[in-house]
């Protein structure tokens, strides 16, 4: 469990000295505010009923070989928009009350991660997590893939591929399958079920047959 590192009162005067100071630097248009509400959840999340007949449609097979794989095949994070990369364009999208500096570096907001329950104030303890992890999608049928659509696939901003979470629990994850790992917060394992199919789906990967159990007994819990 992660233990606050600052006293409570500590923690006030901090934040509002921070907040003086930033709405200082915005009057001035030296920082940007995210002023527009924050989903709090990845796009593309699909009903019970078409996660279902997209898991129906996924091909089972022998998951392939790690062997030749690198992060740097699936070049991430791009720029998106203006200064602003994938993981700052996640950050904005997924937290609240975010702002941004120049460079569009989350400086201050609060994250709520759905694998765990937790909120942080703090932008270095999250983690933007691939839902289906890179190597993952690898073993999965990435490997045939150009550059070009591994790229596109690590900055899925369409798709619930991205999603910011605490950051060691992301690390807990690692490349992991739902066969191996599932959220903590069981009551959120319905969603990362559906999240994981449609990733799946959308991408044309296949699964293992372990791993094709185990969501289906997760999305047995989802009531919609």
């Amino acid at each position: 469990m992660r233990v606050n590192r600052v006293s409570a009162r500590s923690s006030r005067v901090t934040h509002y000295a921070t907040a003086v100071v930033l709405a200082a630097l915005a009057a001035a248009g030296l920082v940007g505010v995210n002023v527009q509400p924050a989903s709090a959840a990845p796009p593309g999340i699909p009903s019970r009923a078409t996660a279902q007949s997209q898991l129906n449609a996924l091909t089972v097979a022998t998951q392939g070989s790690t062997s030749g794989y690198s992060r740097d095949l699936f070049p991430h994070w791009i720029m998106i928009s203006g200064s602003c990369n994938t993981r700052e364009q996640v950050l904005k999208r997924d937290g609240t009350s975010v702002v941004v500096d120049s460079a569009c570096a989350a400086t201050s907001g609060r994250w709520y991660s759905p694998y765990d329950g937790a909120t942080w104030t703090a932008a270095s303890d999250v983690d933007i997590d691939h839902v289906v992890p890179l190597a993952e999608a690898w073993r999965s049928g990435a490997s045939s893939w150009t550059t070009s659509r591994r790229q596109s696939f690590a900055n899925d901003l369409t798709r619930p591929q991205l999603i910011a979470v605490t950051d060691n629990v992301n690390q807990s994850k690692g490349d992991q399958d739902p066969s191996t790992w599932q959220p903590p917060l069981s009551s959120y394992r319905c969603t990362y079920s559906k999240m994981w199919i449609t990733v799946k789906y959308s991408w044309g990967l296949t699964l293992q047959s372990s791993e094709k159990s185990a969501l289906q007994s997760m999305l047995n819990t989802c009531s919609s």
